[in-house]
């Protein structure tokens, strides 16, 4: 299967498809109140880096990076790929490209924060190269529901 990782618009029906399921899944695993979820319009504010992975011009996974150059990290959102794309190594196609877009951006490291039901991410960003750390930026540190990860990329 040939998956081309592109920058996507934040607009493209079939992203805002992808970025629906996710939020759906995530708010059946997660209380309102640990969805740490930026929305499109947020993204597009931000600034983020917006890529979708597509197979046949079908829009089947995405992700972001946002860059805080004066803290000189970058964090990653919004990696999700559609059930049936799944196992594919879509997410670690997707992971690359955001990370390569970080090193440009001379970012030292890339962090994130996902939630602790979410196994598969977990063991992809352990897999990755991503250690624990405690709660940074806006996060509060005493969500139970959080797993906040980090990697040095200089």
């Amino acid at each position: 299967m040939n998956v081309e990782i592109r920058p996507a618009a934040l607009s493209d029906p079939q992203v805002l498809r992808l970025i629906d399921e996710l939020d759906h899944y995530q708010s059946k695993l997660y209380p309102a109140a640990s969805n740490h979820l930026d929305s499109p319009r947020d993204l597009e504010r931000s600034g983020a880096y917006f890529v979708g992975a597509f197979v046949s011009d079908h829009a089947v996974g995405i992700g972001a990076v946002k860059v805080f150059a004066s803290e000189c990290y970058a964090e990653i959102k919004r990696v999700y790929v559609e059930q049936s794309s799944r196992g594919l190594g879509i997410s670690k196609q997707i992971m690359r490209v955001l990370e390569n877009y970080a090193r440009q951006q001379e970012c030292r490291f890339l962090k994130l924060e996902t939630g602790i039901y979410q196994q598969e991410a977990l063991r992809l960003y352990e897999c990755l190269g991503f250690q624990y750390r405690v709660a940074f930026g806006d996060y509060p540190e005493d969500d139970p529901f959080s797993v906040y990860m980090e990697k040095q990329l200089a």
